[in-house]
């Protein structure tokens, strides 16, 4: 395939993995803005954020989900749900696997699963953090892989710092079935700017918290005005299921929301090219995990009966 044809390209890339592999990193470079949240605790992604890249006449449509690990709660087990369903619609798969953990068995797991799909669907091994290990550790990996499952492609890359990377696009776009492009050229994801909004505000507070409760909270964008002075203002709700949640959150003297709204401010500000307004809340709700309505908001099913 080359640029000199004008035969368009498109199709969809899931990036599986286990939690904290790297997926939205690599999702965000590809795409070339930040497109998925992006914090050093596992399980953050939580719905499939689809991110548009172009590579000559091929437009890939990268779907980030959920980390695949042994679920627990409802919540958990629509994550890993909505990573195999990602999968499951996608052209090519990619299997994203930090360097310096090697095969584990959430890995073995996997790879245990993926050899119950369908064959002829194409699956690559994208080894990350390569950074992180001695060369001679990477190749010794890399077999064990290989003998594992016979992946159609290998690549060493660093999603943060951008190695293989290029590599990876290039392999991608040439095995993009042809057809019409399925988003214009110049859109970068299919989420909804309310989406995208509450997750950016999502993950500041990831960032902030400690290691549980972020997992015990959800954010949803309940009004969006564009005013007629190009300024936009954004009303979100904290859901959290308990009441001393509410207090961490808040902080002494609502110190820590203060934060949280400044840098989830700035940061939609800069995504939307526009002065933004935000305002939180917070409000308990101690069933929210168990509610429909919240995941339909971030994008997951709702199973009665789970």
């Amino acid at each position: 395939m080359t640029d000199t044809t004008d035969t368009t390209h498109a199709g969809f890339v899931a990036l599986i993995g286990e939690p904290n592999a790297g997926k939205s990193t690599l999702l965000n470079r590809m795409v070339g803005a930040k497109v998925s949240i992006v914090t050093h605790k596992v399980q953050t992604t939580r719905a499939r954020i689809r991110g548009v890249a172009m590579a000559g006449q091929s437009q890939i449509v990268f779907v980030d989900t959920p980390g695949i690990f042994r679920p627990r709660r409802r919540l958990d087990r629509a994550m890993v749900q909505a990573a195999w369903g990602g999968a499951a619609d996608a052209d090519v798969i990619v299997l994203l696997i930090e360097a310096h953990r090697g095969l584990t068995a959430g890995v073995e797991a996997i790879i245990e699963a993926l050899r119950e799909r369908d064959p002829t669907q194409p699956v690559a091994l994208a080894i990350n953090k390569i950074d992180r290990v001695k060369s001679d550790v990477l190749l010794e990996l890399t077999e064990k892989l290989n003998a594992a499952y016979p992946f159609a492609r290998t690549f060493m890359i660093s999603a943060e710092r951008g190695y293989g990377v290029d590599d990876l696009r290039t392999w991608l776009a040439q095995e993009m079935p042809t057809g019409p492009w399925l988003y214009p050229e110049d859109q970068i994801a299919d989420l909804p700017m309310r989406m995208i909004a509450a997750e950016i505000t999502r993950e500041k507070l990831t960032l902030r918290l400690h290691e549980e409760l972020p997992y015990q909270l959800t954010v949803e964008t309940e009004a969006w005005e564009d005013r007629k002075d190009g300024t936009t203002r954004i009303d979100q709700m904290i859901y959290v299921a308990r009441d001393g949640h509410k207090g961490i959150i808040l902080g002494k003297g609502g110190e820590t929301i203060k934060g949280v709204s400044t840098a989830s401010r700035a940061e939609i500000s800069e995504f939307l090219g526009r002065t933004v307004h935000l305002f939180l809340q917070v409000k308990v709700r101690p069933n929210w995990l168990e509610e429909r309505d919240r995941y339909s908001e971030m994008g997951l099913n709702f199973k009665d009966g789970d």
